[in-house]
């Protein structure tokens, strides 16, 4: 699957940070705002689930798998 620069630099921020499946990241302030279009996109393909707090993702396995092979 085709993933754009944006959703790419958006799976990059989970492996920085050694993210796992179902590990919840925590976006805020500008840099939520230029990749709320990513993210949404990543939630809509299944490979980010939305979480309670705001600005919270977590890696779906499926996330992690793309993650792991795109970055």
């Amino acid at each position: 699957m085709m993933l754009s620069s944006t959703e790419i630099t958006v799976l990059q921020s989970f492996r920085k940070f050694y993210m796992e499946p179902g590990e919840m990241l925590c976006f805020n302030g500008v840099d939520l705002i230029a990749k709320t279009p990513a993210l949404d996109s990543l939630v809509t393909k299944r490979f980010l689930v939305r979480e309670k707090f705001a600005g919270a993702f977590s890696l779906t396995r499926s996330g992690y798998a793309e993650m792991r092979s795109s970055t």
